[in-house]
């Protein structure tokens, strides 16, 4: 995982501002968090299929996100896993980037108490989001929070003190233990480059936490006594006492404990993950990580008067959809609904129950509308932030889109979701409108057709950037369209080819088929477009004659239709020919497919890269990290931007960088909206019996495009408390003309905000703003605000964005953890372990000033549980099983995600010795307790207490 190291130039600088982010031999962050999410999801996936009583077979070391999926029964969704862990990643390193100077990010200068705080917090925010199922929040703030946890033990002490394990006060209420006081000196200077005796003996005699004083900017000092971080970035490591005591690198000053702290570092991050697991329940986790059997199921549904046919449509094919797909590997990983009408638009419903989702659709009214437009954009950016990353989103309506200034945020979130939708459009845009001015005069009877054309656009323009499609049908047909389209989307698809012609024009596109690619399909959108087909054999077919040899299927609906091709291996030829704008793309099912993002030289003092989160500088070069997908051995040999409406190439030079990630350096970007088209080697098939190389080709689905306008933001920690405004800083760079910018700051929740309406720029200049957001009062913790700051040129030539994602959260209080007090526990187990049961009443509690108990679950049991409510802030909870499954553990998650587990067991004794404990009896019962008490423990986080 040393892409982003191997990127990094820092001027022929060493030393990194936590463990190392540069290529070599040592463990850097990326590696550390990945090994932990592999080995973590691994061992939730055991569990997950040993309690559906089917064999975990473990894939073999060194773990990948392919191996793991493919574990895990669900490979399909080895490309969201690896994005997934990515995106994990390059939040992690980004506080290296961002938060450079801060000591409490990387538990520099003693900021223990700082940096717990930033660990907690964090936690709890992970916790809020999982809870409302806002994982892609999640992810963000669990990657900031992972790098400081890993940071302390490259830069503290504990490793030096002789500890083996992780320090689980990190997560947990109270004080780390003991800390060095400002005026107590911990360090004496080294002996040349000798640091490995530099901490004072009575520092790691009486176990007292301390961590190095780093300071980049010269004229600094450090408490008198007090060790420096070293390095050549640490200007304190020549001050007296000095050296430094990090072992982010082998060859850092207390590098010979490198590999202690590091595999440290990865064991603390598990235990944060098991954590973050016990108190979302193992199906939650595995979602937060990207694995599900398939796509979720994503609905934008306007419900005014005229649609009631097709919300009936909608209710018959979700009834299809969840019939066919329930208990296969393309089941749907959530069900997100979201109607849309006039004023109103939401709420969002999500659900991973399909049951759950039938009802929502079924109580659908079809009312209103008097006018012509609706919220379509606003409920397709609702849909847009609260759908996963990735997503297939449909939109169903009949109007245009009465708020169209809602286009570029909406454009911003299919950029940075990668999320692709498809417009199902009935009937006439504009009849509603129509009928209702048909009154007037002739003036006001001419403004639907502007008004048609200018809205109409707008979808298709939304369908081409997110690389889905806007198919226009009648409402008879409508039926017949979703369930084409919905057929033909799987979480395994993916995409050789697209294109869109506007105006349409004769042209011809070529497409490679590689050995795994199976289904293959074209979707051709547009009126009046014919073609002929060239196979690599050099058979063609026209669209004149559909009963050919290249064509197993075809259908046609509206503007809509798709051609089933029998595959063949090798290089395809289609010529299009029309006059009306269309658009063309080739999809198959294939396991290879591929990640793309854009970099950006970084601002902060390490140099390097960091992963662009808007639109790239146009006029510039950059660079495009590219990682391969479920390709095991694939390589990447060409890489490309391809311009959508000409489909004019930019080239690139390509070079690896190991671990299936490849980094393309373009001289250039094209200024229209362009995709990635990615090119390579590989030794897959769909059939597993074939090994021979062959080529493939991949293409982004979304579009890109440039621009010479930069906006940038800090979101500070990310988190939002209701009723309390968060200030935002944000700045706009104009590489190109000068004027006064217009800034539209929106967000998906409509929380108050206040932002100034322009800036005003000269060419190649800065101007700074500020975002105030305000959450309402009782707004719920874990609720996910997207807020994006769009800067649009003057006379709206260019524009750029930023995106940033916001987690309320109510400021926690409680952090006790829930605990258990066994009231009984009985067996009457014998030799024969099927004819006797043992049961167990456990009273569970949150304690007085707790939040409450939220949810109950039990592992590593099969038995039958019972709850019920007691006085105060109990819970009884009754436990029954077979003597045949001796053991259980009880997790308690209360309201804010603190856990608490209680394990207990009625296994046979096998030590010689015999000892008799007598156990409470229920009334019911005469018999006499005979099973032995080997083991019980109350167990909280990971601490055990033996009774």
């Amino acid at each position: 995982m040393g892409w982003l190291a191997a990127l990094c130039l820092v001027l022929l600088q060493t030393g990194a501002h936590g463990f190392d982010i540069f290529d070599g031999i040592s463990l850097n962050h990326q590696e550390i968090t990945e090994s932990a999410i592999l080995e973590t999801t691994l061992d939730v996936c055991r569990a997950v299929v040993q309690a559906a009583g089917k064999t975990f077979k473990p894939p073999i070391p060194p773990y990948t996100a392919e191996s793991v999926a493919r574990a895990c029964d669900v490979a399909k969704s080895s490309k969201s896993f690896s994005q997934t862990i990515e995106y994990i990643q390059d939040k992690n390193v980004g506080i290296d980037k961002r938060y450079f100077y801060s000591a409490r990010h990387h538990f520099d200068n003693e900021e223990f108490t700082k940096g717990k705080k930033l660990i907690t917090s964090g936690l709890s925010a992970v916790k809020a989001n999982n809870k409302l199922q806002n994982f892609e929040a999640a992810r963000k703030t669990l990657g900031r929070l992972l790098h400081s946890l890993q940071d302390f033990y490259s830069h503290s002490n504990w490793v030096e003190m002789g500890e083996t394990n992780p320090n689980s006060k990190l997560i947990k209420p109270g004080s780390l233990g003991k800390t060095a006081a400002k005026s107590k000196a911990t360090c004496r200077s080294c002996n040349g480059n000798d640091c490995k005796d530099n901490i004072l003996e009575d520092i790691l005699r009486e176990k007292i936490l301390t961590t190095g004083y780093f300071e980049f900017v010269p004229g600094f000092s450090k408490p008198d006594g007090k060790c420096s971080h070293g390095g050549v970035f640490d200007r304190t490591s020549s001050i007296d006492p000095t050296g430094g005591i990090n072992k982010d690198k082998t060859d850092s000053e207390h590098g010979h404990l490198h590999f202690k702290a590091a595999n440290m570092a990865i064991a603390a991050t598990k235990q944060v993950l098991e954590d973050i697991r016990l108190a979302a329940g193992d199906a939650a986790f595995l979602q937060l990580m990207g694995i599900n059997k398939g796509k979720a199921l994503c609905f934008c549904i306007d419900t005014t008067g005229s649609m009631g046919d097709d919300i009936e449509a909608v209710r018959e094919v979700t009834s299809s959809i969840i019939n066919s797909r329930v208990g296969t590997e393309d089941e749907p990983s959530a069900y997100i609904l979201v109607p849309f009408n006039d004023p109103d638009f939401g709420p969002l419903m999500r659900t991973t129950d399909p049951e759950a989702f039938k009802r929502a659709i079924n109580s659908l009214t079809a009312t209103g509308g008097g006018d012509f437009p609706e919220m379509s954009l606003s409920g397709l950016r609702l849909a847009l932030t609260g759908a996963p990353p990735g997503s297939d989103i449909f939109v169903f309506t009949d109007a245009t889109a009465k708020d169209d200034h809602l286009l570029g945020a909406v454009l911003t979130l299919v950029e940075r979701t990668k999320s692709v939708v498809n417009f199902m459009i009935t009937g006439s845009l504009g009849l509603r409108r129509r009928r209702a001015i048909n009154n007037t005069n002739d003036q006001q009877q001419q403004q639907p057709k502007a008004i048609t054309k200018a809205s109409s656009k707008v979808y298709a323009d939304l369908a081409q950037a997110s690389g889905g499609v806007a198919i226009q049908t009648t409402k008879s047909q409508l039926l017949a369209a979703i369930t084409i389209v919905t057929e033909s989307s799987s979480s395994a698809q993916v995409l050789l080819l697209q294109a869109a012609r506007s105006p349409g024009k004769p042209d011809n596109f070529t497409f490679t088929v590689d050995e795994s690619v199976k289904n293959l399909t074209i979707f051709i959108t547009g009126r009046s477009v014919t073609f002929t087909l060239i196979s690599p054999s050099g058979v063609s077919q026209s669209s004149t004659d559909l009963t050919g040899p290249l064509i197993s299927s075809s259908q046609s609906v509206g503007n809509f239709q798709t051609l089933e091709l029998t595959t063949q291996v090798g290089q395809w030829e289609i010529r299009l020919v029309s006059t009306n704008p269309y658009t063309l793309k080739v999809k198959g099912e294939s396991s290879i497919d591929f990640l793309s993002d854009f970099l950006e030289v970084s601002e902060g003092p390490l140099g390097g890269f960091e992963v662009l989160e808007n639109r790239p500088r146009a006029g510039a070069n950059t660079s495009l990290r590219v990682t391969v997908t479920g390709g095991g051995s694939a390589i990447v040999t060409e890489v490309f931007l391809v311009v959508s409406l000409t489909s004019e190439r930019v080239n690139s030079s390509v070079e690896a960088r190991g671990k299936g990630k490849f980094l393309a350096r373009f001289d250039s970007i094209p200024s229209g909206e362009f995709v990635v088209l990615v090119k390579g080697q590989s030794n897959e098939s769909s059939t597993r019996s074939s090994k021979a190389t062959t080529s493939f080709q991949r293409q982004s689905s979304n579009s890109i495009r440039a621009s010479a306008v930069t906006v940038s933001a800090d979101d500070l920690e990310g988190v939002l408390e209701p009723g309390v405004p968060l200030s935002v800083p944000f700045s706009v760079l104009s590489n190109g003309s000068g004027g006064s910018f217009t800034i539209q700051a929106t967000n998906d929740q409509g929380f108050t905000l206040l932002f100034p309406s322009t800036l005003l720029l000269t060419a190649g200049s800065r101007a700074n703003g500020m975002v105030n957001i305000t959450a309402p009062a009782g707004t719920a913790s874990g609720t996910d605000v997207t807020l994006t700051i769009e800067a649009n040129a003057p006379g709206g030539t260019d524009a750029n964005y930023v995106f940033l994602r916001l987690t309320v959260l109510v400021p926690v209080t409680d952090f006790t953890e829930p605990g258990c007090q066994l009231l009984s526990l009985q067996s009457n187990c014998s030799a024969d372990c099927s004819a006797s049961m043992w049961e167990l009443s456990v009273e569970v509690t949150d304690g007085v000033n707790g939040t409450g108990i939220d949810t109950i679950s039990f592992r590593g049991g099969n038995g039958t549980s019972n709850t019920s409510l007691l006085a105060g802030n109990a819970t009884l909870v009754s436990y029954n099983a077979s003597c045949c499954s001796p053991d259980v553990e009880i997790v308690v998650v209360d309201q804010v995600g603190n856990v608490g587990s209680c394990s207990y067991t009625v296994r046979t004794p096998t030590v010689n010795t015999t000892t008799t404990t007598a156990m409470p009896t229920t009334a019911a019962s005469t018999q006499v307790v005979q099973s032995f008490l080997l083991c019980l423990s109350i167990t909280i986080l990971g601490l055990s207490l033996s009774i």
